[in-house]
């Protein structure tokens, strides 16, 4: 029993940072501001850590000031944002405080806002189709600017502050021009046939550079109306960057004195373009993007296109909500930050030293971290989304996936930085919701389907350098219902499967029933095999647990204390113990024998998909439905080691306690007796000090300190409920009632304390009540006869 696990504590916790909307790179490239439900959370590039958070965030999403957009100013210093209760605020970026606040005025939501090149003016536009530009430095709204019609997708300040002039295109199509001084309209830009999602001013400042949805980009003079250049790009595009004037890119040289305006844009096709726009000519492709293209024709892949000059990198925001950070030079990925990983459907440790995870989430992209710095790759390869994963015990650097694609596919670590899909299978006809590797070999796997269909899969020997085609070597119709879990022995010579059906079904290595499971009253969610015993262990919605004898199928026990479905479970402890993930947000860990919850953790607020545990079970990550991977460390050793130093510290200060009593050494008893909370002995002390006359306990409580005072009034509280201790009880009250009067002692209950402690002769009484009246502090009714009636009026 020593070795039972009895706690494990949260070490790590990786949260969502980006939910979706605006995104902004700070100029030295070492944060970036991201838009995160209801706040704004800046972000460490190196370190992934969240220094900063802007915004008021509470605990009840229905009280939040949902912030609609927001804007930092050229210097960094400031960020304006706008939200859903109609209220502009000013924020110090660096300290993350409120500077400002004022009510917009808009008869709508604020889409977009905007700062002027020396940071003292902003601009608000809104889904009334009004501009409003603001002087934030005397709070007033100097201009209303009209004209256009609908939502704006646009509004930007001219880059040179000397043209005052600023910018804004709504669902009219038109770039619109106004006199940031005078609010007058100045040139109308038309030219686009659809939404305008981006626009960039030339370092001439004379031209600039729009694009839309309407699958062209177009160059302009300031001050004409009319297109110098109309460039068709063949996709909706979402996003551009004006590149430098001098810049390098992989397969492109500039020649020396060519003329030319670089563009980046991308949109619904997920891969990065460089344009000339003056030659109409494409300079550079991406071949290495790790965005997927958007489902359906315009739809959107990438979101914003940033580029930072101090670190010459590209950042490429996925609607998805990655960060995809591109070197320029050689545009080789640097880094991935994974912004919001929606649903954790599943998790597993890889590699040989587990020193990382994959992870699967509501996407078709399997995400593969390294635990150390939680730096992230995306596996590409699934075209649905991944919804199971299993590793082989045997080849810690291979496993296996499958999806909403009914496809499974196998995966190896050739490196410690590199993930290959090297086998696929297409036999199923419908998602493929649970996997598992065999556990003596790596030469075959099963799966399940909504199919109803259980497969098991032989694994080739060799693998070619494309991706080998995966054939079943079995396929038996398992259940009536959909199959939610599958399970194979420690030996592989048994597979067990759990469905919908409220059954788990055994199944022999060739696939011939050889036993049926029925006692849950609601589907099954997993199953697993004891690593020691002939015993099955499941879980099911019915919120229960059931442990099954192999031998004769008969449940041998039941756990209840999960509040709904019991989603993963798995052994521990050499089969001893259960870890168990549920609907409701809880970890619980449960000993077989006693059938107790040694543990009941509340680590997530929604359903607890996901989890695993590492080989020496030191490790359990849990994964969920409200985006969180939470890392939790076996703690149980520790706390085993803290309670034998504790219980050996208390015999040791007990052991010195006796001495000092034995000694008379009544003020260091006293003293030590108060800090080991040990009220009885308190009490003899105060009886022992008591003989020699209360002056001589008076004397005594001056030498101790007022948080040993405030614990000796509650012991005297409880005292004076007997008669038999009373007497000790009041001397103490009466010594130290002046310092309760004057403050310096706090109590946590005055009134009801003076009813627990009422002096024990009328004369002291007395002293206590004109104590309390000289103070104004409280009055009190006071009948001589029976002082023990007195109550607190």
């Amino acid at each position: 029993m020593a070795n039972l696990k009895e706690l494990y504590e949260k070490t790590a916790e990786l949260k969502a940072f980006y939910t979706g909307g605006h995104i902004q790179w700070t100029n030295d490239g070492e944060h970036f501001l991201c838009q995160c439900d209801d706040v704004i959370k800046v972000i460490d590039v190196n370190t992934l850590s969240n220094p900063l958070t802007i915004g008021d965030a509470t605990e009840d999403k229905d009280d939040s000031d949902v912030i609609y957009t927001f804007q930092m100013s050229k210097d960094n210093e400031t960020v304006v944002t706008a939200h859903k209760s109609g209220l502009i605020k000013i924020w110090d970026r660096k300290e993350g405080s409120q500077l400002k606040m004022w009510r917009s005025g808009h008869k709508g939501a604020i889409a977009k806002l905007a700062f002027d090149a020396n940071g003292t003016n902003v601009a608000s536009g809104s889904t009334d189709g009004n501009i409003k530009l603001w002087d934030i430095t005397h709070n007033t709204c100097t201009s209303s600017l009209r004209g256009a019609l609908g939502v704006f997708s646009l509004v930007k300040y001219h880059s040179d502050d000397s043209k005052q002039l600023i910018f804004g295109a709504a669902d009219d199509t038109k770039i619109r021009s106004w006199n940031s001084k005078s609010g007058k309209e100045s040139v109308i830009y038309s030219g686009h046939f659809s939404k305008v999602t981006s626009l960039e001013f030339t370092p001439d400042g004379d031209h600039m550079v729009s694009s839309g949805r309407d699958r062209v980009l177009i160059l302009w003079k300031l001050g004409e109306g009319k297109a110098l250049k109309v460039l068709p790009v063949y996709e909706c595009i979402e996003t551009l960057a004006l590149l430098p004037p001098s810049f390098k890119i992989p397969n492109f040289t500039k020649k020396v004195g060519t003329e030319g305006i670089y563009v980046a844009c991308a949109g619904e096709k997920g891969i990065v373009k460089v344009w000339n726009v003056q030659m109409s000519r494409l300079m550079f492709e991406q071949t290495n993007s790790l965005v997927s293209p958007a489902n359906e024709d315009g739809g959107l892949a990438v979101t914003h296109l940033l580029f930072n000059e101090a670190r010459n990198m590209f950042s490429v925001v996925t609607a998805d909500h990655n960060i995809i950070i591109h070197d320029l030079e050689s545009f080789g990925c640097v880094k991935q930050l994974i912004g919001f990983t929606d649903e954790v459907l599943d998790i597993i440790f890889v590699g040989k030293d587990e020193s990382h995870i994959v992870v699967a989430t509501n996407s078709k992209d399997l995400k593969y971290y390294e635990l150390g710095s939680m730096d992230c790759k995306l596996l590409k390869g699934h075209t649905d989304i991944v919804l199971a994963l299993s590793c082989f015990p045997t080849r810690p650097d291979l496993f296996v996936s499958s999806g909403k694609d009914n496809t499974v596919r196998i995966w190896l670590q050739i490196d410690y930085n590199e993930v290959k899909c090297i086998g696929v299978g297409t036999r199923h006809t419908a998602s493929v919701g649970s996997v598992f590797a065999s556990q003596t070999s790596a030469n075959f796997f099963a799966s399940v389907s909504q199919d109803s269909c259980l497969k098991i899969w032989t694994i080739p020997k060799d693998f070619d350098s494309t991706e080998t085609k995966l054939n079943s070597s079995h396929t038996e119709l398992a259940h009536n219902m959909d199959i939610n879990c599958v399970s194979i022995s420690p030996n592989d010579k048994i597979i067990a499967t759990g469905s919908q059906d409220k059954t788990a079904k055994l199944w022999s290595d060739d696939l011939s029933l050889l036993g049926v499971l029925k006692g849950h009253r609601r589907g099954i969610w997993c199953v697993r095999f004891s690593p020691v015993d002939q015993v099955v262990l499941t879980s099911s919605a019915d919120a229960t647990l059931k442990l099954w004898s192999i031998a004769d199928l008969s449940c041998l026990k039941t756990f209840e204390g999960h509040e709904s479905s019991v989603l993963k479970v798995d052994f521990l402890s050499k089969g001893q113990q259960i870890i168990s993930s549920g609907a409701d947000g809880l970890l619980k860990l449960w000993t077989i024998k006693t059938s107790e919850c040694k543990m009941s953790l509340d680590n997530h607020e929604g359903k607890v998909w996901s989890m695993t545990v590492s080989k020496n079970e030191s490790i359990i990550i849990t994964g969920g439905s409200d985006s969180k991977l939470v890392t939790l460390k076996d703690v149980s050793v520790e706390r085993r080691e803290k309670l034998a130093r504790e219980r050996e510290e208390l015999i040791l200060q007990e052991q010195e306690l006796m001495n000092l009593l034995h000694d008379k050494k009544l003020i260091k008893a006293l003293k030590l007796a108060l800090r080991m909370e040990r009220p009885k002995n308190v009490l003899k002390i105060i009886n022992e000090i008591l003989k020699s006359g209360h002056e001589k306990l008076s004397e005594t409580l001056k030498e101790i300190n007022n948080t040993q005072k405030e614990t000796l009034l509650r012991f005297a509280a409880e005292w004076n409920t007997n008669n038999k201790n009373a007497h000790a009880a009041q001397y103490v009250f009466y010594i130290l009632t002046p310092e309760i009067i004057s403050g310096s002692l706090k109590v946590s209950s005055l009134g009801s304390f003076i009813e627990g402690a009422l002096p024990y002769t009328e004369r002291h009484f007395e002293r206590l009540t004109n104590l309390l009246q000289d103070l104004n502090f409280v009055t009190y009714t006071v009948n001589c006869m029976q002082p023990h009636s007195v109550k607190n009026q």
